[in-house]
């Protein structure tokens, strides 16, 4: 009798306890997490939103985040989204248009948030998340505006790897907008450190811009696409995060930190019940048009004051 008496007493203070216990609707929740790539920007989306689910009461305490970078390619993502569907998390947080999609397709009834992704304009049925799309007419419409009384830009050589869909979205928007602007697109598809270095040289002979866009292998690279364009006196534009900071004469950039708070409002919606089909994809409510003047002076572009003033930042 007095055993089944303690047994009961001890029931009750832990079922008391329990309840006390911060946060405890989302005990055991995991969260599986993947990266297209290496990227600064997705790293800084990560801890950011890791920041946010902290504020919102999803710490480590209650909620597991497992995260995975695997190899820039569609084999090494498709085989992460099938672990974790093994795993079965509660949910899926995609950093990137090529881990996103894959996540999309391959995930096996796991809901998935995706983050800092350049898709088409338009709606996007069943994906929800933070879109990274800027609109790429304000940075041809400036860099033109920069030589309105001189002679214009004519050519646009385009850096792209058509395995990241946000980088071949982007190809596909230029390829649009620049013959409103009286300009013919070059392209060059590289998917590797010596596809790039085969094809910077013919790229550049044909081409009065770059336009890098958010590949992976293009963030890792992309130092050395601005010297070698530089020392042929041509510009670089571009929409990743820092590229301004790393020698583009122009660029339109979202805030990484601002996806992932983003991002963790949309994944605590998920952990209390909401249904993915009823999220949608959400833009980017901070970009910056940012004006590289060091960039300019080295490249002898005397950069108007209507160019300057549209400018959000420039940097001296």
């Amino acid at each position: 009798m007095r055993q089944r008496i303690l047994s009961i007493t001890l029931m009750i203070l832990f079922l008391s306890c329990w309840c006390w216990l911060p946060d405890c609707h989302a005990a055991g929740k995991v969260i599986a997490a993947i990266m297209s790539s290496d990227q600064p920007r997705y790293r800084e989306a990560h801890q950011a939103f890791i920041k946010s689910l902290a504020a919102l009461g999803y710490t480590s305490a209650n909620v597991e985040i497992i995260l995975q970078v695997p190899n820039p390619d569609p084999l090494s993502w498709s085989n992460t989204i099938r672990k974790f569907n093994a795993y079965r998390p509660d949910l899926i947080v995609a950093y990137g248009a090529p881990a996103a999609f894959v996540a999309m397709r391959e995930s096996d009834g796991i809901p998935v948030v995706s983050v800092d992704i350049f898709v088409s304009d338009g709606p996007h049925r069943g994906m929800c998340g933070v879109s990274s799309r800027v609109p790429l007419v304000t940075l041809i419409k400036t860099l033109k505006d920069s030589r309105e009384h001189i002679k214009p830009y004519r050519r646009v050589g385009v850096v792209y790897n058509s395995r990241e869909n946000g980088s071949q979205r982007q190809l596909e928007e230029i390829r649009k907008i620049a013959p409103q602007y009286d300009m013919v697109v070059a392209e060059a598809n590289v998917g590797s450190s010596a596809a790039l270095e085969s094809a910077l040289p013919s790229l550049l002979e044909h081409s009065d811009v770059i336009f890098a866009t958010e590949s992976g292998i293009v963030s890792r690279q992309f130092s050395k696409i601005v010297a070698r364009a530089r020392a042929r006196n041509i510009p670089v534009l571009s929409t990743m995060p820092g590229a301004a900071e790393r020698g583009a004469l122009i660029s339109l950039e979202i805030h990484p930190e601002e996806q992932g708070h983003l991002a963790a409002d949309i994944v605590t919606r998920i952990l209390e019940g909401a249904r993915q089909s009823h999220l949608s994809l959400i833009s980017p409510r901070r970009i910056e048009l940012l004006i590289n003047m060091r960039a300019a002076q080295d490249l002898g572009i005397n950069l108007p004051f209507t160019v300057l003033s549209n400018a959000t930042r420039v940097i001296k």
